[in-house]
């Protein structure tokens, strides 16, 4: 591996659980002991990505019990009005940080409107969600807690407060922060958290990057060049995430008396109708379903769809197009998106136990 690769944080989870340990025995029920000070921390960045370190906010670095913190906070069920909803709920680690499902459930099973995109590879991303909405991985980590049909709480205060009748908590970030617990700080611990959660050295990134001319099999070799011609995948999907960080409108809903405004509803700006945001390809067979309303479940799907040049409507992006793909050729299409599975995320469990 190039060493150029291998700065940032080198975050393993035995090794963050073992910081943690210490850091929070007092807190979760052994005897309190000396508090070693955080420290930054390094994680090896896998092959086929940018070095995280330049999308890092001075104001939030990376550190031990930071990220330790996030993890508890990301598993914690407790942060919910009915203390039945995790962020882990919507992005769980056996389902490459989603669902699984169409549209996502929040508290009391209410069926929200769009599907839980992968919380993977964030640390690249401009601007959150579908629509983006949340200018910062802090302001996402954030701003489901008051969704009435995610986590359901009226406001930030009402979590706070909850969250203070926990002294556990109260310790917790008064060793990472030195403050008290607040909607800002929780939502730095929760971001640092996310920003370990990466994808790389993929079959993809061995053929392209590693010269490993037997990481891609022959159908998923032609299916590279296709993403790069004829399919014109790259016209959205480019870059080192394969994501432009745009938005477009593909006719998602306009076959339907339901269309999802997406990004107009941020910027009410009419050419943003129907657009949203385009997700990073990377762990894409393991992200099923598809779309932001979930519509397809399988990349065979999701390929005839962009092959049929989408659905027509008055404010589609000019780049979907009709591309006369063959089945074999789509097939290869779909062989080249499966090899974009990749590692860095996988050491990632639930906490055995939660701040009391």
């Amino acid at each position: 591996m190039n060493a150029a690769r291998v700065r940032w944080f080198r975050v393993g989870a035995a090794c963050v659980g073992a910081l943690m340990l210490i850091a929070t025995t007092g807190v979760l029920g052994g005897e309190p002991v000396s508090q070693p000070k955080d420290r930054q921390v390094a994680q090896e960045v896998p092959l086929g990505l940018e070095d995280p370190a330049g999308y890092i906010p001075a104001d939030n670095p990376q550190t031990a019990k930071k990220i330790e913190l996030g993890r508890i906070l990301f598993f914690d069920k407790r942060l919910s009005k009915t203390n039945t909803v995790a962020c882990a709920n919507c992005h769980m680690p056996g389902l490459a940080f989603t669902d699984g499902q169409a549209v996502s459930l929040g508290i009391n099973r209410l069926q929200g409107g769009r599907s839980a995109p992968t919380a993977i590879n964030r640390v690249y991303s401009k601007v959150q969600f579908w629509d983006g909405r949340a200018q910062t991985l802090e302001e996402q980590s954030t701003g489901p807690f008051i969704n009435p049909v995610e986590h359901g709480f009226l406001d930030y205060d009402e979590m706070t407060t909850k969250m203070k009748k926990l002294s556990g908590y109260r310790q917790l970030f008064k060793e990472v922060f030195a403050d008290d617990i607040t909607e800002k700080n929780i939502g730095k611990a929760i971001a640092s958290f996310q920003r370990t959660l990466i994808s790389g050295n993929s079959p993809a990134d061995r053929f392209d990057f590693g010269g490993d001319e037997q990481a891609l099999s022959a159908s998923a070799k032609r299916g590279l060049e296709l993403f790069r011609g004829k399919a014109r995948c790259t016209r959205c999907h480019s870059g080192f995430n394969f994501t432009d960080e745009k938005f477009h409108n593909l006719g998602i809903g306009w076959d339907t008396n339901t269309v999802d405004l997406g990004r107009y509803m941020v910027t009410k700006n009419p050419e943003d109708i129907g657009a949203f945001k385009t997700p990073t390809l990377r762990e894409i067979s393991r992200t099923a379903p598809y779309m932001h309303d979930g519509r397809f479940g399988t990349l065979e799907e999701v390929v005839s769809f962009y092959n049929q040049g989408g659905i027509q409507n008055p404010h589609q992006d000019n780049t979907i197009i009709p591309l006369e793909l063959t089945e074999t050729e789509q097939q290869d299409v779909v062989a080249f998106l499966r090899s974009l599975n990749g590692e860095g995320w996988q050491q990632v469990t639930a906490p055995i136990e939660f701040p009391k």
